[in-house]
């Protein structure tokens, strides 16, 4: 393409590129990465307000470079959301993501980013199930049934054929036996198994899954069963004690679940009782924040869950959206996908 032009793929033409792709691989790359240095993150922007509902409503602005390939990828991602969305029928949130040129530093692929948000969170989570989960588990406990958890139940069916029961909570019932006829609909030799009170959906599996929008903690430890793994996907679900008695706690980026104000994390972290220190945790009996990026990196080993449990809690970097957005962008330049947009408004260089 010639200078200010600019790729625009919608979300179908997204979905039609991720079906070469891997997102796992790519989010396990992307990862390892950044935690050998390999990587950029800015402060994020962030603005919060109130819809005419006085609904809780957000703009969250994520610039990000990553290795990818023989050189680096570069862009941003803006990811909007308003928890009243899914009452009009609309996604809770959605966006889109740029790519910029590494020369320069023009927007070069412009990407619907709701699709890509939701697959390379999931991809996050398949990848420390691969690698920290149970050995040996065939049913997954989901909270929160909006399209995070949608996602989920579908790479769960790929990348853990096993799995053969998912089981689901939502503080909105509706949204509980939507997700459950989609899955019937989708995979009807996995059982969809819907739950009226959130203890029991959580005590059901030994892989538990959270993905709400709650602002207050409400998983006490004594929930979870022996050997079970915590996918801590959304922010504050999971009590304080879950972090201080978990056998393990993997994050993707020490400094930003625990700079984050947002998370119950970052919380317990600043109150000095989870640690990223080895020895200081050893000293003092302190519970330890692990790099996940070190496991896949084989600079540390695993730690399973064995009598207790094991807790996931990534911040969600933005690097690996754009990591999945380049792949995206090669497979749509290689096809000659989407649609082309002259920026600077000359029809004469305009085509699609």
């Amino acid at each position: 393409m010639k200078p200010d032009q600019i790729r625009v793929l919608d979300r179908a033409t997204v979905m039609r590129c991720l079906d070469e792709i891997d997102p796992v691989t790519v989010v396990e790359s992307a990862v390892c990465a950044h935690t050998q240095g390999h990587s950029e993150l800015p402060a994020e922007g962030y603005m919060a307000w109130e819809n005419s509902a006085g609904a809780y409503t957000r703009s969250v602005a994520m610039l990000g470079a990553v290795r990818h390939g023989p050189g680096t990828a570069y862009g941003m991602k803006l990811i909007n959301a308003s928890v009243t969305n899914p009452s009009l029928g609309i996604e809770r949130a959605g966006g889109f993501s740029v790519l910029f040129d590494p020369e320069t530093a023009r927007p070069v692929t412009l990407v619907e980013a709701g699709h890509v948000s939701a697959l390379r969170t999931a991809a996050y989570t398949m990848s420390t199930l691969r690698h920290l989960g149970p050995a040996h588990f065939d049913a997954v406990s989901i909270i929160g049934c909006g399209t995070l958890a949608a996602m989920h139940a579908r790479l769960l069916r790929q990348y853990f054929p096993a799995v053969r029961e998912i089981h689901l909570f939502d503080l909105d019932p509706n949204r509980t036996a939507a997700l459950a006829r989609q899955m019937r609909a989708e995979c009807p030799e996995l059982k969809a198994t819907e739950h009226q009170d959130l203890e029991s959906c959580v005590r059901a599996s030994p892989v538990v899954v959270t993905l709400t929008v709650s602002s207050e903690p409400y998983i006490p430890p004594h929930w979870l069963a022996s050997g079970a793994f915590v996918a801590h996907v959304s922010l504050d679900d999971v009590l304080p004690a879950v972090f201080r008695e978990a056998e393990a706690i993997y994050v993707d980026d020490v400094d930003l679940v625990r700079d984050n104000p947002r998370r119950i994390l970052g919380a317990v972290m600043q109150a000095g009782d989870v640690v990223a220190d080895p020895e200081t945790a050893a000293a003092e009996g302190r519970a330890l924040a692990r790099r996940y990026g070190d496991v896949l990196l084989g600079r540390a080993e695993a730690v399973r869950p064995r009598d207790g449990f094991v807790v996931s809690n990534p911040f969600g970097m933005a690097i690996l959206d754009v990591a999945i957005c380049q792949e995206v962008a090669v497979q749509a330049a290689e096809a000659g996908l989407g649609a082309v947009v002259d920026l600077l408004g000359d029809p004469a260089r305009a085509h699609a």
